[in-house]
């Protein structure tokens, strides 16, 4: 086992280096950057993602013609035509573009290795502190989001396993294809229109986490307002994943009873909750651990994006996207590498609760 998590963990320093790598050169090659979007914010054109052009495109010619002789330092860069080249090479050093791109991957993995993320280009801070700011709201919702999906989708799933073809088991599933057929930010909007002030009834905060004046208020009543605020997110969050979990969870234990070591089972004398908890439930559980890394990633990092947006949640999905869409390649190439770091100690620990739940599993003894 020592041998196995050992070359596991060497895996993952190639696999980091793969992503970096992958990302990095589509990087090079995406229109805009953060020297365009200071250009474009000083001529009054920012969009939020400005454009380049590459040195190839035919609207270099007809754009040189309108430039200065100094013009041809500015000509890559779309809207620097009479901009002094000296600021515009300023602006280049300043977000490290004046060496080229093979040496600034070289710096980014050294610094990467030793943790350091850099500062964010355009909010004056460092990457750690805006991922140590953002992180208490996205690991309030993908906390609650897994406990609750998990508690309610495994008891549920078993259930109407064991129930199938029953009354229990159409309502429900009925229940669970319309919750998995609305999406989750449109059932958000629907739930503050019904309970947030929309058109009916205003029980619900629209905004936030906490309500203002939080710290002063007693602990007891921090929990209240924390849960209050948490109630309608949570709500949007859990009802794709619920309906996928429990699906899941029922196909995995009906394909476990019709085996044939549960009718041996049977014969020997157990009852069905000594066949159901004793034999099936150790093997049907291996397929729900196995989307368990997805699973976290996704309600941790990526899967809070709308709902972040819907209810005012300044979390990390919301700052990944604000990353991406500003060029703030500092937090973006921060934010992938701890994201892709987490999945794969997040993949391990799958696997090693594989062996805990069904000991047979001997990693081990398998080519890595």
């Amino acid at each position: 086992m020592t041998a196995y998590i050992a070359r596991r963990i060497l895996l993952m320093f190639p696999t980091l280096l793969g992503i970096l790598f992958v990302s990095f050169v589509v990087v090079q090659f995406a229109p805009g950057g953060p020297v365009e979007r200071v250009i474009a914010q000083l001529s009054g054109a920012d969009t939020g993602a400005s454009r380049v052009s590459g040195s190839s495109g035919g609207d270099f010619g007809n754009r040189g013609q309108a430039g200065a002789s100094g013009d041809a330092v500015n000509s890559k860069y779309r809207g620097a035509q009479g901009l002094d080249p000296d600021f515009v090479k300023s602006l280049e050093k300043q977000f490290g573009f004046d060496k080229p791109a093979p040496e600034r991957f070289a710096l980014m993995l050294w610094n990467f290795a030793r943790f350091d993320f850099g500062k964010s280009y355009f909010r004056d801070t460092s990457v750690l502190q805006l991922i140590k700011e953002k992180l208490p709201v996205s690991m309030s919702l993908g906390i609650w989001m897994m406990l609750l999906t998990y508690l309610i989708s495994i008891p549920l799933g078993i259930r109407k396993a064991v129930k199938d073809g029953s009354r229990f088991d159409t309502w429900t599933s009925a229940v669970i294809i319309v919750g998995f057929a609305i999406p989750g930010f449109l059932f958000a909007i629907l739930l503050i229109i019904l309970f947030s002030g929309g058109s009916f009834w205003s029980i619900f905060p629209l905004r936030g986490l906490t309500s203002d004046g939080w710290d002063q208020f007693p602990w007891y009543w921090k929990i209240i307002d924390y849960f209050w605020h948490m109630t309608l997110p949570l709500i949007s969050m859990v009802l794709g994943a619920f309906a996928t979990m429990t699906l899941l969870t029922k196909n995995s234990f009906l394909d476990e009873i019709r085996k044939q070591y549960v009718m041996t089972a049977r014969a020997k004398g157990c009852n069905e909750r000594q066949v159901l908890y004793n034999h099936i439930f150790r093997n049907a559980m291996l397929i729900v651990i196995a989307g368990f890394p997805g699973a976290f990633i996704h309600a941790f990092f990526s899967g809070s994006l709308l709902i972040e947006t819907i209810f005012s949640l300044d979390g990390l999905g919301l700052l990944g996207f604000e990353s991406v869409l500003n060029r703030d390649y500092p937090v973006v190439f921060g934010t992938l590498f701890i994201f892709s770091l987490v999945g794969l100690v997040v993949n391990l620990l799958s696997d090693l609760a594989y062996m805990w739940i069904d000991p047979r599993i001997d990693f081990e003894a398998r080519e890595v």
